[in-house]
This record gives structure tokens, sequence and C-alpha cells, in this order.
């Protein structure tokens, strides 16, 4: 049987509940008794956890609770009195889990604005025309819009245009560029199977990082590229194309080597080739993950017969 509280702390109960009901707050507690409490009630095991064996103090029940949303009353779960002891000795332990709460849609950098019908690698050339959107565009002696098939089932992404690049208006000519082609021929693939662009169309001063807003700007002109050609995978060379594609900021090396998602096509991010131009022993790793996208591409027979040649 439940001991009696002593009086004044009855009273001190009863005027702040009569306080909450004000405020529109009710259903701290229920009698059992009553109609509305039969009608509401559920089985103690969903209702409730089992009672904690640490007893706990009248005044902490009535001072702990907080009016955080007065509108929903739902939110103030009831306290229920001290049940008989037989159920507390056979309620099941209940463990209730807190649902996440949802995260409101926010619109991406490259899904701020709208796909355009029909689009085509020509089109968005055109629509880039001689950019001056960003300050690369002072420093730069031509565009490097991209180059290759405006059909092929591979996308490669680098960060940007170096100084050979900038000459010629072409994507990955100097030694990176070679090096890059040795490896798409060693896929089994010659360059003009594959499509290859930057995040950049303009070479940033000293072959520094391209800054926050020149990517901003560029950016959607890459996203139109890779809607345009509609490949199978994309293969982000470096940690600037991967993060700015996948829009995080964590290392390219938690990820490098695993398949993720962009868009619904498979992607795979790996080292840029000017990285394994100065850490030549990465160059291992790297081909591993090109052999993946190989796979995905039907063109592991022919990898097979590449990696011999390579080896030879």
């Amino acid at each position: 049987m439940a001991e009696r509280i002593p009086e004044a702390l009855h009273r001190k109960l009863t005027e702040r509940l009569h306080f909450y009901e004000d405020l529109g707050v009710r259903l701290f507690y229920k009698d059992r008794g009553s109609p509305l409490a039969r009608s509401v009630a559920k089985p103690a095991a969903e209702s409730f956890e089992a009672p904690s064996s640490r007893q706990i103090s009248y005044e902490e029940v009535a001072l702990q609770k907080s009016i955080r949303n007065p509108e929903l009353p739902k939110a103030t779960q009831p306290r229920p009195r001290a049940l008989p002891t037989q159920v507390a000795e056979t309620a099941p332990q209940v463990t209730h889990k807190t649902a996440p709460l949802p995260v409101p849609a926010v619109s991406s950098l490259f899904e701020a604005f709208d796909k355009v019908p029909d689009d085509t690698l020509l089109k968005i050339r055109t629509d880039l025309g001689e950019c001056t959107r960003c300050k690369l565009h002072t420093t730069r002696n031509k565009i490097v819009f991209g180059d290759g098939n405006p059909k092929a089932e591979l996308v490669f992404v680098g960060e940007g245009p170096g100084h050979d690049e900038d000459m010629q208006g072409l994507p990955f000519v100097g030694r990176a560029g070679k090096l890059l082609t040795q490896m798409i021929e060693a896929m089994g693939l010659q360059r003009k199977d594959v499509y290859i662009c930057n995040v950049v169309k303009c070479r940033p001063p000293e072959n520094r990082a391209p800054e926050k807003d020149e990517v901003e700007q560029c950016s959607p002109f890459l996203l139109r590229q890779i809607d345009a050609i509609a490949p199978k995978v994309i293969v982000c060379l470096g940690s600037t194309a991967a993060q700015t594609v996948l829009e995080t900021n964590r290392g390219i090396s938690q990820f490098r080597g695993q398949w993720l998602e962009f868009r619904g096509r498979k992607l795979m991010a790996t080292y840029h080739p000017a990285y394994l131009l100065r850490n030549p022993s990465a160059k291992s790793e790297v081909w591993k993950d090109l052999q993946k996208v190989m796979a995905v591409l039907g063109l592991a027979k022919k990898g097979k017969s590449a990696e011999a040649g390579k080896s030879s």
C-alpha cells in the first residue's frame, strides 16, 4: 500500500497541478477507476518501462518536469503510481527507442538549379561563354572545358587545369595527364573512349587548390556535363573533385576505393595522378580502384591482360 504523503507536500502538489491545468497541461496522473483512465490506458509493457528499484522522492517527482510545449500535452508522459508487486515482477522490460528527428530538406549546391532539358555539351559550353564569374578569369590563358566522348560510360573529374592545360585548352595534358592516359590504357580503353573534365575550368594561380567561391561558380557547369553525358561510372581524381561532387569535407583517404553514389550513378574516388607522381607507391592502390571500375564496365577481362602487360 502506497505511503501517504505529508499534508504540506500534498497541498504544494495540488497547487502546482492546478497551475499546469491552467496552462492546458493535464494527465500527470490518472485514477485507474475513472472511465477516462480506462479508455486511454495501455498495457504496462507498452506504456512504461519497468519501475526502477531506486526510490524517488515526491519532491523529485513534482519538480523535475519542465513545460517544453504546452500545445502538445502528449509530450508530458504521466507517471504511474506504484504498481502492484505481482505486475512489477512479471512485466517485461521494454526499452523505447527514440526515433531520429527528420532532417529538413535543404537544396544542395548542385540541386539549387533546375536541370536543363535536352542539355548537351555544346549548350553548356555556350552558356559558359568567356566566363568572368570568378576571379580566375583574370589570370587564365584558355578555358579548359573538357574533352572526350560525349556519350562515354566513364567520366574522370579532376581538380583544375595546370600550366600545360591552360596553354592548350585541354584537360590532363601535362605530366599528370600522361600518367592518366597510361591508367586509361591499362584499363583497356583510349582517351577518346572516356570523358575528362575538371571542377573549375580556369587554372588557379600557382596551381593552388580552387577556393570556395570559385568552386561555387563553376561546379554547376560540371554537374550539367555529368548529366548531359549520363555516364555509368564517375571517377573523382583527388580530394577537391571528390569533396566537391559529394559535398563533404572528409578526407579522400576515408572513402577512397569505396563505391559511392551520385545522382543514381556509381562513383569511385581515388588519388590524383599528380599525387602518384609524388608518391609512386600509391599506384598499386589506384590500380585496385580502377579494377573495380573495370568490373562494373565489363572490362575485367581486358584489364587482366593489361595488368599482365603492365607487369612485363
